[in-house]
């Protein structure tokens, strides 16, 4: 398992420029770096890779960031919106040699209501649909979406581990596997280690982060069973640390980070590295 960082922690959105931060996160001993890419117009896939590479870093991943206006469950224009920013994701991975396009993958963040039975069953049959179109041009391109259930009041879509597997069962792709994060399961399972478990092979990202939003380890969340659960499934993916603090101002809004959670935001990289390195030894 390597150790990730995602990039959401020191700036907001990544450019070509952000690229800078790179060789700070080597020297720190991070083997991996998840890029959040927010508009597809804001990289060079060539120079980011050719940064990366120079670093040192591995380019595990790209996260899709689901904004308004990119919904698959929504209007017609909303569904095109959605899947010509994700087709472009897969591209841009695909370019930087990066394995994976992982984060909610199916409707706009944020969206999180009471819906009917009736349309709960139409919005499934559009998300399905749109994950097909996309998970052929993502086998074509050798890259792997990594479907993440949010918690309920991110978005009232996909939620647990369960409901994940019925969605990748539904799309029927190889190209289509689970992410899980620790701060949506500390909110919607009931045991997070037994949902990695059932999850299995199915389990290709895995997201480390505090139940505060703040240093994995430093916080109420059992890391021992999760670390052995890894393990017992054989988990040979990576493990990233996604957090947010007050410094990056777009995020901290959407993520309502709303009070420091750590002192500086370098205690959760260093100190979230030193605990994981420790934890899955």
């Amino acid at each position: 398992m390597r150790i990730g960082i995602n990039t959401f922690l020191y700036t907001s959105p990544f450019t070509t420029k952000s690229v800078k931060l790179f060789p700070k996160f080597k020297q720190w001993g991070f083997e991996t770096v998840e890029i959040p890419i927010e508009d597809p117009s804001h990289i060079d896939p060539a120079k980011v890779k050719a940064a990366a590479d120079k670093a040192g870093l591995a380019i595990g991943s790209v996260c899709a960031c689901m904004g308004p206006g990119r919904d698959f469950r929504g209007s017609p224009e909303e569904q095109k919106a959605g899947l010509d920013y994700c087709l472009a994701l897969v591209d841009q991975a695909a370019a930087m040699g990066c394995p994976s396009v992982i984060g909610p993958i199916y409707s706009v963040v944020g969206k999180a209501d009471a819906v009917e039975p009736a349309q709960q069953k139409v919005e499934w049959a559009l998300v399905v649909a749109n994950l097909k179109k996309l998970a052929a041009h993502a086998e074509a391109k050798g890259v792997t979406l990594c479907i993440e259930p949010l918690n309920r009041f991110e978005t009232d879509f996909l939620n647990t581990c369960d409901q994940g597997l019925r969605l990748i069962k539904a799309v029927g792709s190889k190209a289509v596997k689970l992410h899980l994060d620790t701060f949506h399961m500390n909110i919607e399972e009931k045991n997070q280690a037994a949902s990695i478990r059932k999850a299995g092979k199915h389990l290709a990202h895995f997201h480390a982060c505090g139940s505060d939003r703040g240093t994995p380890g430093g916080d109420h969340i059992a890391w021992p069973e999760i670390v052995k659960a890894l393990k017992a499934i054989g988990y040979k993916g990576d493990v990233v640390i996604e957090s947010f603090t007050t410094d990056v101002k777009v995020i901290a809004r959407a993520a309502a980070i709303w009070r420091k959670i750590e002192p500086k935001r370098d205690n959760i990289s260093v100190g979230g590295l030193k605990f994981l390195r420790k934890a899955l030894r």
